[in-house]
């Protein structure tokens, strides 16, 4: 979603940012600045990618528009008392700490996929980025085939926002976990993304930019291939590149 602004005695088109409250079972878990669009798969994805939830939704969700807010409700699921969150600059735990909850989520990833390096390169310049192109403005998560085939993209403000887009979706179709599939990014490649594509059992997480180092020693851990600097015919494979033909 874009909302035209003056400029300079013109307009430009920039990114709606606004708040979302996401509740679960009638209890208020979260609170992100989101672009709006997909906010049921948005929600559903945060809600996994933590661990709050481990299937799909199957009592249903609901939406309010005035108080931009998205309701899950889950039989059997109970909201967490507490909640941590992870930042890639000052996420309040350790390392050590952080990569032991995000185990508590995700297994090992076992997966046979393998993708050839110049394709895996390429993948970012292959994602749809409509909003971004008349923006600048907006982040975006893309689900591949091993063969290059974009099967899904979502775009927002947040680079984590677009991810949990993606894998809500997923979710929400029954598509996870992901192990025959491939995140691509179009940014860099913090810990909170290798989190979320641990958890959805993605085996490989390609970037345009560079990783940090708790992103390496996570993907490293979980068995995830995690590649950055995806720039035309080049990248960099930092885990696991039995993967990478």
């Amino acid at each position: 979603m874009l909302q035209a602004v003056e400029r300079d005695g013109t307009t430009d088109e920039v990114a709606v940012e606004l708040p979302l409250e996401i509740r679960l079972n009638g209890e208020p878990i979260a609170v992100t600045m989101r672009t709006p669009g997909d906010d049921f798969a948005l929600a559903a994805g945060f809600l996994f990618g933590e661990g709050i939830v481990t299937g799909r939704p199957q009592v249903g969700l609901t939406e309010d528009f005035v108080a931009n807010a998205v309701e899950v409700t889950v039989a059997g699921a109970n909201p967490p008392a507490t909640r941590r969150f992870y930042t890639s600059s000052s996420c309040g735990v350790c390392g050590k700490g952080a990569l032991e909850e995000v185990a508590v989520h995700a297994e090992p990833i076992d997966s046979e996929l393998r993708i050839e390096r110049g394709l895996l390169a390429r993948l970012p310049d292959l994602m749809r980025q409509p909003a971004f192109a008349r923006s600048g403005g907006l982040h975006a998560t893309g689900l591949f085939t091993a063969q290059g085939e974009l099967r899904l993209v979502r775009e927002d403000v947040g680079r984590h926002n677009a991810m949990d887009k993606v894998i809500g979706e997923a979710l929400l179709q029954g598509w996870l976990p992901l192990s025959d599939r491939v995140l691509c990014v179009s940014g860099r490649l913090a810990f909170e993304l290798v989190q979320k594509a641990a958890v959805a059992g993605a085996p490989v997480l390609v970037g345009v930019g560079a990783p940090t180092s708790l992103a390496v020693e996570l993907a490293a851990d979980r068995d995830l291939t995690l590649a950055g600097f995806a720039r035309g015919e080049t990248v960099n494979v930092y885990t696991h590149p039995e993967r990478v033909r």
